[in-house]
């Protein structure tokens, strides 16, 4: 009787010791949560880790040669005084590129190619665990032949605006085998695309110069007196955006927003039918992209109180307009705050603007990455810690001994760390991340998961914890088990799909341990 008296004492405080070391844990009650039964469990918060959640975080861009040294690339970080990746810190891979590069020749598709450089780049980001998101640009007006030019043999019309330059084609939208071979195309790519274990989101436009959804041609200007334009700019989006939404029916797509979309300008004040064209692509499911951020001559008061009309209900990627590393007069900002060779000073601009818009992604654009990691370290630091959408539950109560056929009470609040928000809400997700519940067998497998309906990510936000009770009817043999929680997938057989910003002992499949219970 002694002996096994003290071996229960050493069991137990071997747990305690556990409890302590992985969680703030005790009985209740406490101040916050009076009502609530069981044991208190406090996952401890990490603040600094990079996570690799969908939609969140920072997204680096494709080389477009698909080496593997281009994953390699390292830089030396003076604040950590060595040497790091960028895809250290990155969530998604971004692929910028043109429709011909996609599709060089009619029904041939270079990402199946494995011979092609488009293939080894999206290869090389699979490899390494890596969604990869898109953008197809048409417009050959700065860039050459974007267009494939089997498009134009078929008869598809174009125009060219420098006769110097008579390849560079750019077609037009409303043209019927333009869209014929466009929607093949975008219905092809969908086929291997449309799945979120592959593809972080797609910006499902593309049109206008650099696909940034301005100086849109639909007419030749010299000869377009009199055309109507914004019939022509409403009907092009509406098709567009139909297909993407038929196409990417699980992707999120994104539309850059910004003061004159669609517009046959890149400059000027605001068309009067822009909110309400983006407002439309929004409800159709869209979310928001804005590729300006730290350019303030561009990225104005319009774009600021647009983003801000949408916080908390779509999400907002953002990329910096200025390339300080090309020809760039980034000094010449009307801001006044870029001193010419201190890009750090554009970077800083970037920040707080993404601060302000609470984005739930930054880039590392080619070309300035190497920026961000020599000259404003701690930017990257800061957004890694503060920025997207950092969520955890602060505090759980669980029962430690219960019947097996008895109802339980889990009482469980949770906290966003980061100024953006969780978008389980935006139409391809369709709120399928839900909080879950797990009890585990000794060797770690579930036995039995319970969800919380009831307990909403996309409406936590920063500073404001939100609490939830879920009764569970246990209903599992007797026996001893270990309870956790995870943010799980409910299209994918509820298996954990949100690593949680916690530190303690995570299962390989994303549950987070929390402490033994008893079943009697």
């Amino acid at each position: 009787m002694k002996k096994n008296n003290y071996k229960a004492v050493v069991y137990q405080t071997f747990m305690a010791l556990t409890c302590l070391l992985l969680f703030a844990c005790k009985k209740n009650k406490d101040e916050a949560s009076k009502d609530a039964e069981g044991t208190l469990v406090k996952p401890n918060y990490n603040r600094s880790t990079v996570f690799r959640n969908p939609l969140n975080g920072w997204v680096m861009y494709g080389s477009g040669t698909g080496v593997p040294s281009y994953w390699d690339t390292e830089y030396y970080v003076p604040d950590l005084g060595k040497r790091v990746k960028a895809i250290d810190y990155a969530s998604a891979c971004y692929i910028r590129t043109n429709w011909a590069n996609f599709n060089p020749s009619n029904g041939v598709y270079a990402w199946r190619d494995p011979s092609s450089a488009l293939y080894k780049m999206i290869k090389g980001a699979e490899e390494r665990g890596l969604p990869i998101a898109f953008r197809i640009v048409v417009d050959g007006r700065d860039q050459g032949l974007n267009t494939p030019q089997f498009v134009f043999d078929a008869g598809a019309k174009y125009y060219v605006e420098n006769p110097s330059y008579p390849n560079r084609k750019t077609p037009y939208p409303q043209d019927p085998v333009f869209r014929q071979y466009y929607a093949k195309f975008i219905e092809e790519l969908a086929k291997d695309f449309n799945d979120p274990r592959k593809t972080s989101f797609i910006d499902a436009y593309g049109l206008g110069k650099w696909g940034e959804a301005h100086n849109v041609i639909y007419f030749d200007p010299a000869t377009a007196s009199g055309q109507n334009v914004e019939a022509a700019k409403e009907e092009v989006m509406d098709w567009i955006s139909d297909l993407y939404v038929r196409t990417f029916t699980k992707i999120p797509l994104v539309i850059n927003y910004h003061r004159v979309i669609g517009d046959p300008v890149s400059w000027g004040s605001a068309n009067p039918n822009a909110d309400r064209l983006l407002t439309k692509l929004i409800n159709k499911g869209y979310s928001l992209r804005q590729d300006a951020f730290g350019m303030t001559d561009y990225y104005q008061s319009w774009e600021k109180a647009f983003a801000k009309s949408w916080n908390f209900k779509r999400p907002i990627l953002m990329e910096g307009g200025w390339i300080t590393s090309g020809t760039h007069r980034y000094w010449t900002d009307p801001s006044g705050k870029y001193r010419e060779n201190f890009p750090e000073d554009v970077r800083k601009g970037e920040f707080d603007a993404s601060l302000e818009a609470a984005v739930n992604m930054m880039d590392f654009r080619i070309g300035e990455t190497e920026s961000w990691f020599t000259r404003a370290f701690s930017l990257v630091q800061r957004f890694t810690s503060e920025g997207g959408y950092r969520v955890y539950p602060d505090q759980i109560y669980l029962p430690e001994k219960v019947n097996s056929g008895a109802e339980v009470t889990i009482t469980h609040r949770w906290r966003n760390m980061g100024w953006a928000y969780f978008p389980n809400n935006i139409p391809q997700w369709n709120f399928k991340y839900k909080v879950a519940f797990a009890l585990l067998n000794a060797d770690g497998s579930v036995n039995k998961v319970f969800l919380d309906k009831d307990a909403e990510p996309s409406n936590w936000r920063k500073n404001a914890p939100v609490k939830y009770e879920l009764k569970a009817a246990l209903g599992v043999p007797a026996g001893t088990y270990t309870w956790a929680v995870a943010i799980v997938d409910t299209t994918k057989d509820n298996q954990p799909g949100i690593r949680l910003s916690v530190n303690g002992d995570i299962t390989t499949e994303g549950w987070l341990k929390l402490m033994n219970v008893t079943i009697q």
